[in-house]
């Protein structure tokens, strides 16, 4: 079909035959792929509008999903004890970092003493092998504090490493890298996932998704009372909005305590009047 005379009907009717093929963020992706050539056509006047845009996009259903607590979080971190991913694993609920965030970590990119890290790249699997890719947005490239039992972590596995490295003698490779196999290659994601699987059932959690430390990470902070920009900034979305729409759920208890600080407030001022 002609770009001239594609009409908004069109489009409908492709997002349409895709909600009954694939999932809604699929057709949210497809529609926003097309909408932004559009645009650039548009520009080119290579087609008088962007038909595209008139199209109401697919909306993803939302789904809440449990919580984390920090007794839950203490009891999942214990079961972890000793072993030689622990420390993955406490990073992940220490700083909020996706899992391949945390697997392209390299030593250079994490200061102990000053307890801070910077994100710089990510460990993806594509095209059937490990590769390091950029983070996933220009956010996503951020320096991150460190909370002092996340440092302790890192200093055990440093000294593990360190002993592994002697172990492994010329066999060795060295790409700097924070969290590897025994012979300093990079970690598997899924094995990630299948030693989170057991942990998760040792510690009697077995509704909890690895992805749901970094939501963790978000709540206790919003929960402690933490502006949501700071928060945005430490998880690295590239909108305000994401974080909001992803984390409403702690807001309210938020909210409720900031209308008791105005009615203290104004209690306070109606008294002295």
């Amino acid at each position: 079909m002609k770009l001239a005379a594609l009409t908004p009907r069109h489009v409908q009717q492709l997002v349409a035959g895709l909600r009954a093929k694939v999932s809604a963020a699929t057709v949210i992706k497809v529609h926003g792929v097309l909408r932004n050539a559009l645009g650039d056509a548009e520009r080119m006047d290579l087609v008088p509008r962007n038909v595209a845009k008139a199209v109401r996009p697919a909306s993803l259903p939302r789904t809440e999903r449990r919580a984390l607590t920090p007794d839950e979080a203490g009891r999942l971190l214990r079961s972890l004890n000793g072993d030689r991913l622990e420390a993955v694993f406490v990073v992940a609920i220490g700083t909020g970092l996706r899992r391949g965030e945390i697997l392209g970590l390299r030593w250079s990119d994490v200061d102990l003493d000053t307890r801070s890290l910077f994100v710089r790249q990510a460990v993806q699997r594509s095209g059937g092998e490990l590769r390091f890719v950029a983070p996933k947005t220009h956010r996503s490239t951020r320096p991150v504090p460190l909370p002092r039992f996340v440092v302790t972590a890192l200093q055990n596995h440093r000294a593990r490493q360190a002993a592994e490295r002697l172990v492994a003698g010329p066999l060795w490779h060295d790409a700097d890298l924070v969290f590897t196999t025994q012979i300093g290659t990079p970690l598997e994601p899924r094995n990630i996932n299948r030693r989170f699987d057991v942990a998760r059932k040792d510690a009697d959690l077995t509704w909890l998704r690895l992805h749901d430390l970094r939501h963790a990470f978000a709540t206790f902070l919003l929960d402690q009372g933490e502006e949501l920009r700071t928060v945005m900034d430490l998880l690295g979305h590239s909108t305000i909005r994401l974080t909001a729409d992803t984390y409403g759920h702690v807001l309210p208890s938020r909210a409720a305590h900031a209308a008791d600080l105005l009615d203290g407030v104004l209690s306070r001022s109606q008294e002295s009047g």
